[in-house]
């Protein structure tokens, strides 16, 4: 039985574990909180990091400074529109993004909402474990491998789901530092 599959399935589980974190607000000013909100550049649906500059000049700090000044009211309208809870501050060149301090129960919120995220992400590491089970007993079953084989093909299934699953809570652990420690 192959791992490559279930192993490169789990890698991409995690990966969008990392990127759903990363545009997790937590008082410190990160540039992924805008990855999904696109404008209307003539007439095609763009990501605000290919129509201008982004920088994060201070902690909590975002400025947006496009190449086309013509822009600038849509990436406003857009931001407002994508409802990040940060109201964006155009001066007519640049628009800046001020992240506020977290207050304690907000910073819970978010907690409370990262673990939801890992737990969905666990859940689709079990699902993807639980696939690749299957798929295994099937072979057994057409014959393909033996069972001791199938014994083995399941320990190195469990061996691999644990090892992604110790990364997500990993990550877990570091984002939920990072929010409580802001």
């Amino acid at each position: 039985m192959n791992f490559d599959d279930v192993k490169e399935k789990m890698e991409k589980t995690l990966s969008v574990f990392e990127n759903n974190l990363a545009e997790i607000r937590a008082g410190r000013a990160n540039p992924a909180i805008l990855n999904k909100i696109k404008i209307d550049y003539y007439g095609v649906p763009t990501p605000i990091s290919q129509v201008a500059g982004i920088s994060v000049p201070e902690a909590r700090l975002i400025v947006i400074q496009p190449w086309d000044a013509s822009v600038l009211k849509e990436i406003e309208k857009e931001i407002l529109k994508a409802d990040i809870g940060i109201n964006p501050n155009n001066d007519g060149k640049v628009i800046r993004l001020n992240f506020p301090e977290l207050n304690e129960e907000r910073r819970k919120e978010i907690v409370k909402d990262i673990k939801k995220i890992a737990e969905e992400s666990k859940v689709a590491l079990r699902a993807i474990r639980r696939d690749a089970i299957d798929a295994a007993k099937q072979e057994q079953k057409d014959s393909v491998i033996t069972e001791d084989e199938l014994k083995v093909a399941e320990d190195e299934i469990q061996k691999i789901t644990d090892k992604y699953v110790g990364e997500v809570d990993t990550l877990l652990a570091n984002k939920e530092k990072e929010v409580m420690s802001v």
